[in-house]
């Protein structure tokens, strides 16, 4: 059983929140990435996590049934994010949750750890995301091989659609089938462009919040990933040394989609981890 909150955040966006799992579980609070939707998290719903963990997956503002603020400044900085967490975070008095944050995602619960700190939060996973928005030229240049985000900021309906079909398709390593590609280009076309736009179009550095990080940090990546490509893994694995990493074969950038029940298990190796150091009071 799924259930819906909406939360209010501090500039008075209101946020769309889905809640599935064990409600008596420790919090997984799952960040979905650029474009995307609280259903990127569909099979964690319906799978094993669930058992254990009470899941909390908010869209993200501009994203879903969410508040769609106008102005490139809801999006464009780490303010209106980390608030948004926090709010969610408070809100639905979630004790220490671990943030689990894919791509973009993972820019957000950077955004609330620069912000907020690690006090309130048991660890971090970072799934297909990196330290900074801004790419070096060498790392843009192998990502726009794989994908053109331009056109999907057009406000022509083709355009868009046909270029999110695309950037979904670079986003896994094997085909989708036909229902569940249908499916991830409709719950991506309820973001509008201009969000899309502002969204993608910062500049922030995240190295000294992870630096500063003393809970336990965990990197999860598809080795046929095209969208957070192998130098950013590194980069963010040189900021992050102590943290675990766990890679996943013939996946792209949504592993926790295209090998369900290996990445859950994953998840929860080091979600027990991270809420038994918390329970004891242990930093990383």
């Amino acid at each position: 059983m799924t259930l819906s909150h909406t939360i209010r955040s501090a500039d008075a966006t209101d946020l769309h929140v889905a809640e599935a799992g064990n409600p008596d579980g420790p919090p997984l609070l799952l960040i979905h990435g650029w474009s995307q939707h609280h259903l990127s998290w569909s099979k964690q719903f319906k799978g094993a996590l669930a058992e254990r963990f009470r899941l909390i997956a908010p869209d993200l503002r501009g994203h879903g049934a969410s508040d769609k603020p106008h102005g490139a400044s809801n999006y464009n900085n780490s303010e209106p994010w980390a608030d948004d967490l926090n709010a969610v975070i408070t809100g639905l008095k979630l004790d220490k949750p671990l943030l689990v944050g894919w791509s973009m995602g993972g820019w957000v619960a950077m955004d609330y750890l620069s912000l907020y700190g690690d006090e309130n939060i048991s660890g971090l996973a970072l799934v297909g995301s990196s330290v900074g928005t801004a790419a070096n030229p060498e790392v843009a240049k192998a990502r726009s091989a794989a994908i053109k985000a331009e056109g999907m900021y057009s406000h022509d309906h083709a355009t868009a659609l046909n270029t999110t079909i695309g950037f979904i398709r670079a986003c896994v390593a094997a085909p989708l089938s036909k229902q569940d590609l249908a499916f991830m280009v409709g719950f991506n076309m309820l973001c509008p462009p201009a969000v899309r736009k502002a969204a993608r179009y910062r500049d922030e550095d995240y190295r000294p919040a992870l630096k500063a990080l003393s809970k336990p940090a965990a990197l999860f990546w598809g080795e046929a990933e095209r969208v957070c490509t192998k130098q950013m893994l590194e980069e963010t694995q040189a900021v992050l040394p102590d943290a675990t990493t766990y890679t996943y074969k013939n996946t792209g950038h949504a592993p926790f989609w295209e090998a369900p029940e290996v990445f859950d298990r994953d998840l929860a190796e080091f979600a027990d981890t991270a809420f038994a150091q918390a329970a004891q009071g242990v930093a990383a």
